[in-house]
């Protein structure tokens, strides 16, 4: 079936609109967990509060990929945006040494 010139059909229109799923790769950074004691794991959670749920563990030394920080928070302690395993949430930028 041919549409007339200048429409697209509402599929494509619905799937052009969303985001694109996941952050882009150019703006991945890697981490390693440090300045925990041993044994120890770093949260990673919903919202870059310390009050947000944990959604995820990340143990000390593992590798992490990170998506960006930022110190925009009602503590002003700095946030960053990880992924590790299927988790994907905020850690402290305190723990994370860059690789």
């Amino acid at each position: 079936m041919r549409l007339p010139f200048g429409l697209i059909p509402l599929p494509v229109l619905i799937l052009s609109a969303l985001p694109l799923a996941g952050p882009a790769l150019a703006d991945q950074e890697a981490f390693r967990v440090d300045g925990l004691g041993r044994g120890e794991s770093l949260s990673i959670r919903e919202e870059p509060d310390a009050g947000a749920a944990v959604i995820g563990e990340i143990p000390v030394g593992r590798r992490v990929l990170g998506f960006g920080c930022t110190n925009d928070t009602p503590s002003r302690t700095t946030w960053c945006r990880v992924k590790f395993g299927r988790a994907l949430g905020w850690a402290r930028r305190r723990y994370l040494a860059p690789e």
